[in-house]
């Protein structure tokens, strides 16, 4: 996805809050950490904002607001994390609806005309200049920044594990999620299933393997960073209305700071392996 930008780094402290995305300039955020430990921590749908260029695209305020806009609950947890971990961690500071850093550059829902019924007016009949405008501003810099921390980690002597943050609705549909959780992979799955014993041990949490969907998708970000490379990693998937709040973010964060310095020890799981 090009060079490695990391004079744009972002970089701050894991106490810090975020800096607005408009404001600095970078589609991205870099917190600092302690790379010789080998995670990387991600959250590619960590907010709902756009850039003053594109107003709302189109769309009543209240639409930013869904979870067709960002992962509610991801940019916390993943600060939260990243804190209690000491871990480094890259987060998008812009919607998914301007475009999806979770989609591969020539998937067709890259940037979403149509998403959970709601009509995207400002996404209609993009031109290839805007699109392509879009990858080289936001999409391209957050991968890059990706790729300097896992750089980051291999220079300190490490072999990289990135772990990806995400939430997704209670229903779909008007069908109830049974699951508090869920962890997705592809062909890799040494992590993810390690991630589902080990919060299947909590009473009563119910984790779902590739649920509410499927890890599988070519060229979205665990597979572009990982899975091509051989790289250990997971995408974790926790019900939205779980981390919602400070107390379930809490909750969920201090569960994971416990269960993954663990499972970061056995090098069946984080090791490189051949692709």
């Amino acid at each position: 996805m090009g060079t490695i930008m990391a004079l744009m780094l972002d970089v701050v402290p894991a106490s810090e809050q975020p800096v607005d995305g408009d404001s600095t300039g970078h589609p991205f955020i870099a917190i600092d950490g302690d790379y010789g430990r080998g995670l990387v921590i991600v959250c590619d749908h960590a907010r709902n904002s756009l850039p003053a260029r594109y107003g709302t695209l189109g769309l009543p305020a209240s639409e930013l607001e869904r979870h067709i806009a960002y992962d509610i609950g991801a940019e916390a947890l993943t600060r939260r994390l990243a804190a209690l971990l000491a871990a480094p961690a890259v987060l998008s500071t812009f919607s998914r609806l301007l475009i999806d850093p979770n989609r591969g550059e020539d998937d067709p829902t890259l940037i979403m005309q149509l998403s959970d019924g709601a009509v995207v007016p400002g996404n209609a009949g993009i031109c290839a200049s805007e699109r392509q405008y879009r990858i080289e501003q936001f999409y391209r810099p957050y991968h890059e920044a990706i790729e300097t921390a896992i750089a980051r980690v291999e220079a300190a002597g490490a072999i990289p594990v990135v772990f990806s943050v995400h939430s997704f609705t209670p229903s779909w549909k008007g069908v109830p999620r049974p699951w508090h959780a869920g962890l997705l992979w592809d062909s890799d799955d040494r992590l993810g299933r390690a991630l589902v014993a080990a919060l299947r041990e909590v009473p009563g949490l119910v984790v779902g393997e590739n649920e509410p969907y499927s890890g599988g998708l070519a060229g979205d970000t665990m597979d572009f960073h990982c899975t091509r490379r051989g790289l250990s990693h997971a995408l974790l998937e926790v019900r939205q209305d779980l981390i919602a709040g400070a107390e379930g973010v809490e909750e969920w964060a201090e569960r994971l700071a416990t269960i993954l310095p663990r499972l970061l020890t056995d090098a069946s799981i984080t090791d490189r392996i051949a692709v």
